[in-house]
């Protein structure tokens, strides 16, 4: 079972640094819209890495909702370059 969740962990974090990075090539947007899901992504993992320094607390109430964030903000920043890219039928 444990096996099962880490294999979920790490599709979920491989699924963020994929959208973060595609984000972070969208040349239409401002330099602070690109990188803030990357950004996001470091902050989940610095947090996340507080485990190792025995701050347990501070990696369970911050890195996963700035992972979730990084997804969020991605996925917007995606679903809003497609609209953008595609015409609008109209007649």
């Amino acid at each position: 079972m444990l096996f099962v969740i880490a294999i979920i962990g790490i599709c979920i974090l491989g699924f963020t640094l994929w959208y973060s990075v595609r984000v972070a090539g969208m040349r239409g947007l401002p330099a602070w819209r690109r990188f803030l899901p990357i950004s996001l992504l470091v902050l989940s993992i610095a947090a996340s890495l507080l485990r190792a320094a025995d701050i347990p607390q501070v990696a369970n109430a911050v890195a996963f909702p700035l992972l979730l964030a990084a997804i969020a903000v991605s996925l917007i920043e995606v679903r809003a370059e497609r609209n953008r890219r595609t015409p609008t039928l109209t007649q």
